[in-house]
């Protein structure tokens, strides 16, 4: 039987923290009631205004420029980062605390704040947004990739080791081999996840599409924003369907 008698008490305590939440949050569905205010707002999207298209989709490429690069660069930083915190490739335990507690604490801090920091101290404009997100990056994806190394099969290392090969070359050609399309995979998403937030730091200053999103909405220029809106949604879907291609291709 899959329900027991010691699971009441979860399922009592489950209860009583959805309520406690949903008094926090004031949820309250009977707010939907009047679904005209909705559909007034939603009237002024359409019909599209494509005369500021082509600088939309000049915005959009540097927004893909951003959430690439500093995806990029944050896993190109990341990767060797990963082999001293993963318990199994760590040349010690010193090293292996202090790296776990430095990718800790650099996905610790959101892109928001970190683009708030570094737009503060650089200016505004596309680069702080790139490094913001390559510093939240590296931690993310350092912790990612540093579980898989530690998950990796160890036989292919042993081998290499017993014809003599040094400890980076058979962590490079033993493990990174095996980890490479879940590495992939993870990079992907993090674009795709670079791509949303630079449309946060873009309402900050941070350049792209989402700083073109803010100014549209804050001119009430409705029927420019869903067209915004509509380049988001087609990169985040090309963007995906990229990255399915190339794992399949790899894998």
């Amino acid at each position: 039987m899959w329900f027991k008698r010691k699971n009441i008490g979860t399922v009592i305590v489950l209860i009583i923290l959805i309520y406690i939440s949903m008094r926090l949050t004031e949820f309250d569905l009977s707010k939907f009631k009047d679904f005209r205010n909705m559909i007034d707002f939603l009237s002024q999207w359409f019909p599209m205004d494509y005369s500021k298209l082509p600088d939309m989709i000049e915005d959009s490429f540097e927004t893909l420029a951003l959430a690439f690069l500093g995806s990029f660069l944050g896993l190109l930083i990341a990767l060797p980062i990963s082999f001293t915190a993963a318990w199994n490739t760590a040349p010690s335990k010193w090293i292996y605390h202090s790296s776990r507690f430095i990718l800790s604490f650099m996905r610790s801090i959101p892109e928001i704040v970190l683009g708030l920091i570094f737009l503060t101290a650089l200016s505004l404009g596309p680069f702080p947004a790139v490094l913001a997100i390559m510093f939240h990056n590296i931690g993310v994806l350092g912790k990612l990739i540093s579980e898989l190394i530690e998950s990796s099969d160890p036989g292919p290392q042993e081998a290499m080791k017993a014809v003599g090969a040094k400890k980076g070359f058979a962590y490079l050609f033993s493990i990174i081999p095996q980890i490479w399309p879940n590495v992939l995979s993870h990079y992907f998403y993090r674009f795709e996840v670079a791509i949303r937030t630079s449309l946060i730091l873009g309402f900050i200053g941070g350049g792209g599409i989402g700083q073109r999103l803010f100014n549209d909405f804050k001119t009430f220029q409705y029927s420019s924003v869903s067209l915004d809106v509509l380049i988001i949604m087609v990169m985040v879907i090309a963007v995906d369907l990229f990255g399915s291609h190339v794992r399949k291709r790899i894998i």
